[in-house]
């Protein structure tokens, strides 16, 4: 029987026969930890191994990305007990200025196809989206990783999902997920590795593949990967990260759990209503819900091709008054990438605010967090009760939101 890519991943980094449900041992290309669980891990390692050496400090990173720079005494300290423990034992710190780890794995080329990095993000499986695996794990896990470059691994069994159809501005590859999205749930690509077909997703730029992938974890799918490949992604990846990228196929006798279709075709912008991200509705049935708050980043849809595309909306335009919108770049090279574009000047003079490098977006200490009563449409991947704050989140499209927040209510950007 043939292998999934999941499958072909981890049996490249073991010894042991690879099939779904058995659990292995593999060996690890990269481990990391963030400012958010770095501290733990530091606490775990200096308890259980002293000042022993790591597996192998060259492939050991500390990522800043969750409070950047520090704007709380917990993160200030944080981040120095990990810069400490990387000054003691020779580790790489990617700083408060770098960006999202996982982002800044891929840009750096440290994220590569058919290599293993784990990490203390519970999105780090958007590296599918260059086909590695990546995975999110506790500091336990974690600190072993470090001292031992292994990990334990229940190998899953792999979804095959084929999208059908194509679909045209104003929908996005963010709507194309929330569709997806909307017709898995939670249940249908549980705990299972996931391919993506079609030619909508094949076509899709590393922007919009970041995009899916980010959020099979909404899907509560393991990772997720997009198999087919063009020549302009190649060159895309090469010249971003200055890797080859060359992804694993599956066999052509692979087994799946199960294919399912998709039909994306004549998609419309799509939201997800509080307070889950699979709570999925057409924009029409959400149109004249009042906002006070815009965020466009996230892991999910922080690259310049997000910026631009809230940018172009934007642009000779003003943010209507009473509304805020804030702007996150994925990372430093995103950062410069939007001022030297002058689509950060687009930005700035629509009257947004644009923040430091970094997830946001997400959860407590980030920009992006809303107070009671009060109602937001983000790019972000969550929108669970309390997740950012007591107010109410809806998750769309950085044209949708840029859109928005140009109305003051959720519309379409065809509407303005």
């Amino acid at each position: 029987m043939g292998q999934t890519i999941i499958e072909k991943i981890i049996q490249n980094h073991t010894k042991e026969d690879v099939k779904p449900g058995k659990i292995v041992w593999m060996n690890l290309d990269i481990r990391s930890a963030r400012d958010f669980g770095g501290p733990n891990v530091v606490k775990n390692y200096e308890r259980e191994y002293g000042n022993a050496p790591l597996a192998e400090r060259e492939k050991t990173f500390f990522t800043f990305d969750l409070c950047v720079p520090a704007c709380s005494l917990k993160y200030a300290d944080n981040q120095q007990v990990c810069r400490q423990f990387a000054k003691k034992m020779g580790i790489k710190v990617f700083d408060v200025d770098s960006g999202i780890g996982s982002h800044v794995m891929i840009e750096e080329g440290l994220a590569q196809a058919v290599s293993t990095v784990v990490g203390t993000d519970s999105h780090l499986n958007i590296l599918g989206a260059v086909g590695c695996f990546g995975q999110g794990m506790g500091d336990v896990d974690i600190t072993f990783a470090f001292k031992t470059g292994k990990t334990w691994f229940e190998v899953p069994e792999t979804l095959k999902i084929v999208v059908k159809g194509d679909y045209a501005f104003p929908a996005t590859a963010k709507d194309l997920t929330l569709y997806v999205l909307k017709k898995l749930g939670t249940h249908k690509a549980a705990l299972k590795a996931v391919e993506f077909y079609g030619e909508a997703v094949k076509d899709l730029s590393l922007s919009g593949r970041i995009t899916l992938c980010s959020m099979v974890t909404e899907m509560a799918g393991i990772i997720g990967f997009v198999p087919e490949t063009s020549d302009s992604l190649r060159e895309e990846v090469r010249e971003l990260s200055g890797s080859e990228f060359s992804p694993l196929q599956p066999d052509e006798d692979s087994a799946y759990s199960d294919e399912l279709e998709i039909d994306i075709s004549g998609i419309t912008p799509q939201v997800a209503a509080p307070y889950s991200p699979d709570n999925v509705r057409n924009i029409s049935e959400l149109k004249g819900v009042k906002i006070d708050t815009g965020f466009i980043g996230s892991c999910t849809n922080g690259r310049t091709e997000d910026l631009a595309q809230a940018a172009q909306i934007l642009k000779g335009r003003k943010i209507k008054d009473g509304v805020t919108l804030k702007v996150v770049p994925a990372t430093k090279r995103v950062y410069k990438e939007i001022l030297e574009r002058g689509i950060l000047e687009d930005l700035f003079r629509s009257g947004a605010i644009i923040g430091s490098p970094g997830c946001s977006g997400c959860a407590e200490g980030h920009v992006g967090l809303t107070g009671e009563g009060e109602v937001q449409v983000s790019t972000g991947n969550r929108n669970f009760a309390g997740k950012q704050g007591k107010g109410q989140t809806y998750l769309a499209s950085p044209a949708v939101v840029a859109a928005s927040c140009l109305a003051g209510q959720i519309v379409s950007p065809e509407d303005l």
